[in-house]
């Protein structure tokens, strides 16, 4: 048949017209990096059509120090006017620089979030409004938290001409999510806040081959929180549950972490059972109601975290004669924080302990209490000071440099990567990963394939 036989004439222009249109539906779609190319913490990310826009996480900014943080977007006008048209908001997972401008929200915008996510903020939330000093915590925003839809993994969430599918992650927080994004015909994979060096880190390779990449990804955003340390290594969590049980062999042992790491608060607690199966593990009211949340959700699928299942965990009184003696015959692990209900609990029970057999574990960032870090928190640097003994244990809950590069790898994104959660997220062409990769990683606003990508410098 000869080249421009009519036929073969309209194959051609009804192909190239197929093109044209596939292109300008690519065109129609926008990711607005409004919050995170050059800053940790205060994600905001958007990805919008001509018919629907969504958002992925709205975090508050984090403070520097003890200072406030100076957040212009935290208040309900800023929020309003960035949440215009917004069909959904959607929550990777329940830390503040992800999730806290959540009550300056229209109550028109639907928001979502993991079950036991929620259940943690609602909890969080209604002990905070209890606080006579935490007067920015009202009954609406526990209200507003209420009201919040939830996802489960692998569950598409149909908004719009928008399908967003949560997969499960292993973070320092509970509960937490990836999203597979598909807007006509692409598809965007936003990791949020991730490790591979959990307990639950071990299906983060399997779920990306088995279930994300299923098509090819075109858009990769993900976390970069580590790139200021590119040859850190850290502790795997069950190694860091090795090192705790030697510090255990202290007969009063004093633990400050995070009151909503489930993991961590996992190795703590399995520790002190291979150590101490004697003598109790404490901790306060508050923080016993997130171990129950936590062993409801999750204790079903590991016997790690049924916190509950050895009935060792009890909530301190120092009115309580029974524990307190048992306390200090046997000894005890005690989760605190740097309150000043601790610090009367810690001036209660010094008297009675052998400040030789006492140690504080501290497991979180080292910079918090380091005197001369400028990320240092007086509260706590002065709380550490009433401890004998202080031993710094911790790990961190982001990718390493190693982590990051495999996930990049792996996915292998058509058209861009974007490093968020990050100062230094230039560094992201440092990683091992191929030049082709490198030349797809995106921190100035850009169209890539049809994708127009959009980053706010601030």
């Amino acid at each position: 048949m000869h080249p421009f036989h009519p036929t073969l004439l309209l194959i051609k222009i009804i192909s190239q017209i197929k093109n044209i249109i596939t292109f300008a539906k690519n065109l129609n779609m926008k990711i607005i990096i409004h919050r995170g190319i050059n800053q940790i913490g205060g994600c905001i990310t958007e990805i919008t059509t001509e018919k629907t826009k969504i958002i992925i996480d709205l975090g508050h900014n984090l403070p520097k120090s003890d200072k406030p943080a100076n957040d212009p977007k935290a208040n309900e006008e800023a929020i309003k006017e960035l949440t215009k048209d917004v069909s959904a908001i959607f929550y990777t997972h329940y830390h503040g620089d992800h999730v806290d401008l959540f009550k300056f929200v229209p109550k028109n915008v639907k928001q979502y979030m993991g079950e036991t996510a929620k259940h943690v903020m609602i909890c969080k939330y209604k002990r905070l409004a209890k606080l006579p000093e935490k007067t920015n915590v009202t009954h609406e925003d526990i209200e507003t938290l209420h009201r919040f839809h939830i996802f489960s993994a692998k569950q598409k969430n149909h908004v719009g001409d928008i399908t967003v599918t949560p997969y499960f992650i292993s973070h320092s927080a509970c509960d937490a999510f990836m999203f597979v994004v598909e807007v006509n015909g692409k598809r965007i994979l936003h990791t949020g806040d991730f490790r591979g060096h959990g307990y639950l880190s071990k299906e983060l390779f399997d779920t990306i081959g088995k279930y994300i990449l299923e098509k090819p990804v075109d858009v990769l955003i993900t976390e970069g929180t580590m790139l200021a340390r590119l040859d850190e290594r850290v502790l795997h969590e069950n190694d860091l549950k090795v090192k705790a049980e030697m510090l255990m062999e202290k007969k009063y042992v004093f633990i400050m972490c995070s009151s909503t790491d489930m993991e961590r608060l996992a190795s703590f607690h399995a520790a002190h059972l291979n150590t101490k199966h004697a003598s109790p593990f404490v901790c306060d009211d508050y923080q016993k109601d997130i171990l129950e949340i936590f062993s409801k959700s999750s204790g079903k699928k590991s016997e790690l975290f049924d916190f509950f299942k050895k009935k060792d965990i009890y909530d301190f009184e120092e009115t309580n004669q029974k524990l307190v003696n048992w306390m200090i015959d046997k000894g005890f692990c005690m989760l605190v924080r740097a309150t000043e209900k601790f610090e009367k609990y810690w001036a209660f029970l010094k008297p009675h302990l052998n400040m030789h057999e006492t140690i504080l574990i501290h497991s979180m960032w080292k910079e918090y209490i380091n005197p001369e870090s400028p990320h240092a928190k007086k509260d706590y640097v002065e709380f550490i000071t009433k401890f004998p003994v202080v031993d710094q244990l911790h790990t961190s809950g982001h990718a390493i440099a190693d982590c990051l590069a495999k996930v990049c790898n792996l996915v292998n994104p058509n058209a861009a990567i974007i490093p968020i959660h990050s100062e230094h997220s230039e560094k992201f062409k440092e990683l091992p990963i191929s030049a082709e990769l490198r030349e797809k990683v995106v921190t100035t606003s850009c169209t890539v394939q049809g994708i127009e990508i959009e980053i706010m410098q601030k």
